[in-house]
């Protein structure tokens, strides 16, 4: 059976980008987030190092995503958490400078096309990140 993930309070006090994305993909996947995908964007543009998208099945479930990430975030001493989308339903973002986490509902997701929108970006292979959902 598998045990919701949780950030050690303290654990990223000297994070790093890809450390951070760790702890995305490990919170949405135990969340049951689904098509969770990174995008390396650190020599396409200056906004980040890394995007880090997803969906929810509802927006109940976008909210509960963005959640969850900004806690793990916030109990690691993430040194850096913004937290956006508080007006908006279907798009949640948490933003660590380096990298940005989308969550979106799945027409939102396809309405906005942020992987058409960074094509030429690097796609991040998760498999390392993800929780162990094979054990039982």
């Amino acid at each position: 059976m598998n045990e919701i993930f949780q950030v050690t309070p303290g654990e990223l006090a000297d994070a790093n980008a890809i450390d951070i994305v760790a702890v995305m993909v490990k919170s949405l996947d135990a969340k049951k987030a689904s098509d969770i995908k990174v995008l390396r964007i650190e020599e396409k543009t200056v906004l980040a190092d890394y995007f880090v998208i997803c969906n929810g099945t509802s927006t109940t479930q976008v909210k509960t995503l963005a959640d969850e990430v900004e806690y793990q975030l916030n109990r690691g001493n993430a040194p850096y958490v913004r937290f956006e989308g508080n007006d908006c339903i279907d798009w949640k973002v948490v933003d660590t400078k380096d990298v940005i986490l989308h969550v979106f509902t799945n027409e939102a997701r396809e309405y906005y096309k942020l992987e058409k929108l960074w094509a030429d970006a690097e796609e991040i292979n998760i498999n390392n990140f993800l929780n162990n959902s094979t054990e039982e």
